[in-house]
């Protein structure tokens, strides 16, 4: 069995609820992880920006689950701001929010985010979503690890 490293999530949310619902969800998996989180889209640019100037106290996240409606720039500017920035466009952004909008699905999906899920109502939902969420991404997919993207900073 191969040994994997703690997973570092970055939870872009400004629900307190929600952030809670999350937090508890993922410590709840198989899988260590740390939770990054950023109460707002500002406040993930900040850390990222401090993850690119390779602050070790602000290490790259592996994954960003992002929620869409949010004050300040929100979620669909967040992403093409990640999507257009060359050392951080490999960092896999997925959708977690309560819109089920066809028009939101498209224009994530345009602006390069790696899945989009319409948040589940209950602790159960939240729970199984990020099961399968962290089963994909970090057991069945191939990530870049963030040494590579650290290479992308220095270019």
């Amino acid at each position: 069995m191969e040994d994997f490293k703690a997973i570092r999530i970055m939870l872009v949310e400004d629900d307190p609820g929600d952030q809670k619902l999350i937090k508890r969800s993922l410590q709840q998996q198989k899988i260590s992880n740390d939770i990054i989180v950023a109460n707002d889209a500002e406040e993930a640019i900040e850390y990222l920006a401090k993850a690119k100037n390779n602050d070790e106290q602000f290490p790259f996240p592996d994954i960003i689950l992002l929620d869409l409606n949010m004050p300040g720039i929100g979620g669909k500017e967040f992403l093409r701001r990640i999507k257009e920035d060359a050392s951080l466009d490999t960092i896999p952004v997925v959708i977690l929010t309560t819109s089920d909008s066809e028009r939101d699905i498209l224009d994530t999906y345009k602006l390069h985010a790696s899945g989009y899920i319409k948040k589940p109502v209950s602790l159960d939902g939240f729970q199984k979503i990020i099961e399968n969420l962290e089963e994909y991404w970090f057991v069945v997919c191939k990530r870049v690890s963030t040494e590579s993207m650290q290479w992308t900073t220095k270019a």
